[in-house]
């Protein structure tokens, strides 16, 4: 498990507006594309910087590409940048105040300490 790997396809999908409506729309595709083309540019550097040995798991593919921000917590994901990102995608299919808030915080009820470490 690579929680830096998924980390940072959360972190750098949501500060992308448009790379956002991407992975909204096309959840699998999209996590196809960054593994491929993004996954291994250093953070904050030049272009053609970039490592060679970064991919995902099968498990955290399928997490990212089905939206399974319950898993990917198992899994050692950070819940702010899950929680931040879903808002962005997913509080718009709700009608109530916070609604997709608690719905996501339901969608972890079943959890309790001590939670998965989230340190990377």
């Amino acid at each position: 498990m690579s929680k830096y790997l998924v980390n940072k396809f959360l972190y750098t999908v949501d500060r992308d507006t448009e790379l956002t409506e991407r992975y909204r729309e096309d959840p699998a595709g999209t996590v196809s594309w960054w593994e491929a083309e993004e996954a291994n540019r250093i953070l904050n550097c030049i272009t053609a910087e970039k490592t060679t040995w970064l991919a995902f798991t099968d498990e955290e593919r399928t997490a990212l590409a089905t939206h399974d921000h319950v898993t990917l917590f198992g899994l050692g994901a950070h819940p702010f940048l899950t929680l931040t990102l879903w808002i962005a995608m997913f509080e718009r299919d709700f009608d109530e105040p916070l609604g997709m808030q608690l719905d996501y915080a339901a969608q972890l009820a079943h959890l309790g300490l001590p939670y998965p470490d989230i340190a990377t």
